[in-house]
C-alpha cells in the first residue's frame, strides 16, 4: 500500500517552530482492506464482566517486566499494566497518552514532556515527573539496557531531570527527531520509582491479580486509570496457547471469549457460527526469514541475494496467508511516510539465484531453517520456502522447535531462522532490531554507511531531508541486509458476538493494542 502526502499533527503537541511542527506530523493513512465480520459496537458500553483471551505463544520464560517484552503474551501483559507518554491509534496516528504535551526545542536536542494533571498509578500514588525520570533511566541503564534503550541511545541520562511535579526535560547529545515515536513504543511504559517487576505497580488500565508463567495471567480493573470511565471490564484473563488447534477449540468450546491470530483455515468455520465474529486488520506486521550476515553461508552477500530471489512472494501470500496479506519487498516500516515505494519490487528469479550461488561456490547448498509456532504463519512459511528453494538446488532442512527453545539461549544466535515484528516506522524499528546495540539484532546486521545514514536521519528535523536519508538506508538494507521480508500479514482474530468495542487496527495487535480498555461485553 502506498500512502499519500497528507499529514496530521500529533494531538496535544505544541510546536515551537515550523520545522518542529513538520517533524511532529504523522502519516494520514489511506483506506486499507481491514475489515470486521459483523457489527462490533452495538449500543452504549456496559461496565463489568470478565474477558478471557487466548494469545498465541508463551513459555515458562514469560515476563511481567514493563520494559523487556519478547513474546506475544508478554506484550499483551505489558499493554494491560502500563501506559506510555504517547501512543498510536488504530490508524497508526501518534497521539498523546500520559503526556498532555511533548514539545521540542528548535533544534530538537531537548524535548519537554508535560504530564496530565491528576494521574495515578494502580496503587493510588501519583504519577510524578520523578517517576518518568526513573522509568527512562531504567530503560537506558548501560549495565542492563531494556528493549527501548537503542531508540534512546542519544539521551543524556545525567541531565534528564524533573523540573516540577509534572514536567520532565529530556536532553540529547544530538538532535533526536523521532522522540515522540520512541516514547510511544509499548515497551516504554511508565512505572513508579522503585518499580519491582515481580510485584508490578502500573499506569495502565488494569492491574495484576495473578501470574502463572507459561499458563495464564489475570488482571483486574485499575480504579485509578486516567481515561474517563475506562476500562469497562472488571477482569481479564490472558491464557497462553502455543498450539493453534487448542486456541481455536477453546473459542469454539466457550472456554475463551476471544483469540488472536486465527488460523486462516478456520476463518470460514468462525464465520459460519452466528455467535462468533472475525476481526481482520491490514497491518505493517512482518514475519521475516533472518539470515545471520556474520555466519556462513550468509556472510556472502551473493548468498543472501540468492535466497531473496528464491522466494515467490505472491505464492507465499496466497499459500501461507490465504491471500490475507500484502506482498513485501524486503523492507519494513510500510506505513512510514518515508517508505521508499519507488524501489523496484523484487520477484522470484531462480536462474539468477543459481548464478549467484555458483559465483559464491555454494551450488547444491544445504541449510537448516529453525522455526517455531510463535506467530501465525511462521511454520507454514518455512515449509513453503523449503519447497521454493528446491528449484534453485538448495536443500532447506526445516527444524521446528517449541517457543521456549526458540526464545531460549539460542535466540538471536540462529544462523537461519524466522521471527515476528509488529508495526513500527522505520527509525524505531532500526533501533529495536538493526542498529549497534539493538536488543533484537537477529541478523547481526552491521554496515557503517547504513549506520551513519540512520544516525543522521534520526537527527534531521526536516521531514523531506529525513525521508531522503531513510530511502538511502533502506536501499542498502534492500541490497545487502539479512532479512527476507516476503509479505505483511493481515491480523486475523476472532471473538464471540458478546465482545464489543474491537476495531480493525494497523498495529498488528488489535486485541491488545489499547489494553482492552475500550472493550465491553454485551451479554
Amino acid at each position: 500500500m502506498i500512502f499519500g502526502p497528507s499529514r496530521r499533527q500529533i494531538r496535544g503537541v505544541v510546536a515551537v517552530a515550523a520545522a518542529a511542527a513538520m517533524l511532529l506530523a504523522s502519516t494520514a493513512c489511506s483506506p486499507g482492506t481491514a475489515s470486521t465480520d459483523g457489527a462490533q459496537d452495538s449500543g452504549t458500553p456496559q461496565a463489568g464482566g470478565t474477558l478471557r483471551v487466548g494469545i498465541v505463544g508463551g513459555s515458562a520464560k514469560d515476563s511481567l517486566d514493563a520494559h523487556s517484552p519478547v513474546t506475544h503474551p508478554d506484550e499483551a501483559r505489558v499493554i494491560q499494566l502500563y501506559d506510555t507518554l504517547a501512543t498510536y491509534d488504530a490508524d497508526h496516528q501518534l497521539e498523546m497518552a500520559l503526556a498532555e504535551d511533548i514539545t521540542p526545542s528548535e533544534d530538537a536536542t531537548t524535548w519537554t514532556v508535560t504530564l496530565r494533571e491528576g494521574l495515578k498509578f494502580s496503587d493510588g500514588s501519583p504519577i510524578r515527573a520523578e517517576d518518568v525520570v526513573f522509568t527512562f533511566r531504567r530503560i537506558t541503564d548501560p549495565a542492563d539496557p531494556k528493549s527501548g534503550a537503542a531508540g534512546l541511545a542519544l539521551l543524556d541520562r545525567d541531565r534528564l531531570a524533573a523540573t516540577d511535579a509534572r514536567t520532565v526535560t529530556f536532553p540529547f547529545t544530538k538532535p533526536l527527531a523521532t522522540f515522540p515515536d520512541a516514547v510511544a513504543q509499548y515497551s516504554n511504559g511508565i512505572v513508579p520509582e522503585g518499580y519491582d517487576p515481580t510485584a508490578p505497580v502500573g499506569s495502565g488500565p488494569f492491574m495484576l491479580q495473578s501470574f502463572d508463567p507459561g499458563s495464564q495471567s489475570t488482571f483486574v480493573r485499575n480504579p485509578h486509570y486516567w481515561r474517563a470511565e475506562q476500562p469497562y471490564l472488571d477482569e481479564i484473563t490472558i491464557i497462553d496457547f502455543p498450539d493453534d488447534t487448542a486456541r481455536v477449540n477453546a473459542l469454539l468450546g466457550g472456554q475463551v471469549d476471544a483469540i488472536d491470530q486465527l488460523p486462516l483455515s478456520q476463518i470460514e468455520v468462525i464465520k459460519a457460527n452466528p455467535n462468533l465474529r472475525v476481526l481482520e486488520s491490514e497491518t505493517g506486521s512482518w514475519i521475516p526469514f533472518t539470515m545471520r550476515i556474520d555466519q556462513a553461508p550468509f556472510d556472502d552477500p551473493r548468498v543472501r541475494e540468492a535466497f531473496r530471489l528464491m522466494v515467490d512472494r505472491e505464492e507465499m501470500v496466497q499459500q501461507v496467508l490465504g491471500g490475507h496479506g500484502t506482498v513485501g519487498n524486503d523492507m519494513y516500516g510500510r506505513f512510514d511516510p518515508c517508505y521508499p515505494d519507488d524501489i523496484p519490487q523484487r520477484t522470484q528469479d531462480i536462474d539468477r539465484a543459481k548464478e549467484l550461488l555458483a559465483e559464491a561456490g555454494q551450488s547444491d547448498l544445504t541449510v537448516e531453517l529453525v522455526t517455531s509456532p510463535v506467530a501465525a504463519g511462521l511454520v507454514e512459511a518455512a515449509q513453503v520456502f523449503a519447497e521454493q528453494a528446491k528449484e534453485a538446488g538448495v536443500t532447506v532442512d526445516v527444524r521446528k522447535v517449541d517457543p521456549g527453545e526458540f526464545y531460549g539461549d539460542q535466540y538471536l544466535q540462529w544462523t537461519f531462522a524466522q521471527d515476528f515484528w509488529f508495526t513500527r516506522d522505520y527509525l524505531p524499528q532500526t533501533a529495536a532490531g538493526s542498529v549497534e546495540g539493538a536488543p533484537y539484532n537477529e541478523t547481526h546486521w552491521s554496515n557503517p554507511e547504513w549506520a551513519a545514514l540512520v544516525e543522521e536521519a534520526s537527527a534531521t528535523v526536516d521531514e523531506e531531508a529525513r525521508c531522503d536519508l531513510i530511502a538511502q538506508a533502506q536501499q542498502i538494507e534492500y541490497d545487502l541486509g539479512g532479512y527476507i521480508i516476503w509479505g505483511f500479514p493481515n491480523s486475523v482474530d476472532a471473538h464471540t458476538a458478546a465482545v464489543q468495542g474491537l476495531v480493525p487496527d494497523k498495529s498488528g495487535i488489535p486485541l491488545t493494542s489499547f489494553g482492552f480498555r475500550s472493550v465491553w461485553l454485551n451479554n
